[in-house]
């Protein structure tokens, strides 16, 4: 598959209630139409990680959200722990559905956006056409990812200048950069870095001690076309989750990549997977519409 053809694209933004009052939330539409498709970024890392593959799939008549959930790129990032788990980023899931007025849509996610798909398809699955879980972070990834995050979570609360200092350099470096010459994984990095110490500690902090997935029982339970992308030799995505899952969903495809970051440095063919299973989820939906109309 080749560059995607222009699609529209269009911030915008809802409101969410929790114990702290309303918190904001920012989101690009890609496309239009009514097959829809949500793209969940992974932990601490903003949507446009996500904006390539989102239009591709818009370019292939998919209507396409990609979310800064709570504590992430331009929504709200308050600092207290309470305030983020993945039970909580998949209800945020389901409130921009009932926002663009989406029934039902394609639900995906990156590394714990992954997770986070999968919580939506347990807890609300009437909203779920189908699942795509790149690289979840499942039981054997539990240990690398305490490894992983442990030491930020324990910088973020005890040595916060170091990050702020990160942070500061960040913003330098993202003013000193001519932005139509840099790369897009280096926007990327810089909007990832550009984060206060105090909401990275709490967002980790709720993620790590709540609920990370749904138990095996409840994966077990799904009944929902499912598209499992394995990361071969990705010591953070153990291909062995990817695996896993894909046994437990009854009728999931697991498709394997090349290397760890296939689907962000070649895409072509994933992209191509992709599509053809989103494509293919949104089908009765639309068959069911033109029905009743």
């Amino acid at each position: 598959m080749g560059r995607a053809a222009l699609a529209s694209e269009q911030v915008g933004q809802l409101f969410v209630e929790s114990r702290r009052g309303r918190d904001r939330i920012e989101y690009t539409a890609y496309g239009a139409g009514d097959a829809w498709v949500v793209l969940v970024p992974p932990l601490l890392v903003p949507r446009r990680v996500h904006a390539h593959a989102a239009r591709t799939l818009a370019a292939n008549g998919l209507h396409v959200l990609v979310p800064d959930l709570l504590g992430h790129g331009r929504s709200d990032r308050p600092a207290d722990p309470l305030s983020y788990s993945v039970g909580t980023y998949a209800a945020q899931v389901v409130a921009l559905l009932d926002h663009v007025g989406a029934a039902r849509a394609v639900v995906g996610g990156s590394s714990i956006g992954a997770n986070v798909a999968l919580e939506v398809a347990v807890t609300a699955p009437e909203r779920v056409s189908g699942l795509i879980l790149d690289g979840p972070l499942l039981e054997n990834a539990l240990g690398v990812q305490l490894s992983l995050l442990g030491p930020v979570l324990a910088t973020a609360r005890m040595a916060p200048v170091a990050l702020s200092g990160v942070r500061l350099a960040s913003r330098v470096a993202a003013r000193a950069l001519p932005r139509r010459l840099a790369p897009s994984w280096v926007k990327l990095a810089l909007e990832t870095l550009d984060a206060r110490p105090g909401t990275v500690a709490a967002v980790i902090h709720g993620v790590l001690f709540g609920r990370l997935a749904p138990s095996s029982d409840a994966r077990a339970a799904l009944k929902v076309p499912t598209l499992v992308l394995a990361r071969p030799a990705d010591p953070f995505h153990p291909a062995g989750d990817a695996e896993m899952v894909a046994g437990e969903i009854a009728g999931a495809v697991l498709e394997r990549a090349t290397g760890p970051l296939e689907w962000r440095r070649r895409p072509e063919r994933l992209d191509l997977v992709v599509t053809r299973f989103a494509r293919e989820c949104a089908r009765p939906t639309r068959r069911r519409r033109t029905r009743s109309s």
